[in-house]
């Protein structure tokens, strides 16, 4: 599926709220070394993520068929196992590396991704203060 169109362009990206509800973001497709990149902006910070995500976390949580903690982290802190941030960092993903691209800002997959599948109906989201988790629609 071509996400482009529903994520927008840096005139004009996508506005979501991070899991909590607390914290508004923007998302939005760019080129970076000839591929399509999700750019996460979180006020002055610049986040980058493979748009393969989008349909490889799916996929996954489609198969798990079940809540997966998302257990946001930043890059240089471990990860939880079993959690969608240690997904997106782990060997075990279909990449089998990192879906975050910017070195020193790698983390908080657990925290940016699920928002945006939220927002493209690809999945549902718990919005409490702390522990939210999310899995496919």
């Amino acid at each position: 599926m071509n996400y482009r169109e529903k994520i927008g362009t840096k005139e004009n990206p996508m506005v979501l709220k991070t899991p909590p509800q607390s914290s508004e973001y923007t998302m939005h497709v760019d080129e970076k070394d000839g591929r399509e990149i999700l750019v996460c902006t979180v006020k002055s910070t610049v986040l980058h993520y493979d748009i393969r995500c989008i349909e490889d976390l799916h996929q996954m949580l489609k198969k798990r068929g079940d809540w997966m903690e998302l257990g946001s982290k930043d890059e240089k802190v471990e990860t939880k196992p079993d959690t969608v941030e240690h997904w997106g960092r782990s060997p075990e993903n279909p990449i089998g590396d990192w879906y975050g691209l910017k070195k020193g800002f790698k983390g908080r997959f657990g925290m940016y991704i699920p928002p945006l599948m939220e927002a493209l109906g690809l999945a549902e989201v718990t919005h409490e203060r702390r522990g939210n988790k999310m899995k496919a629609k």
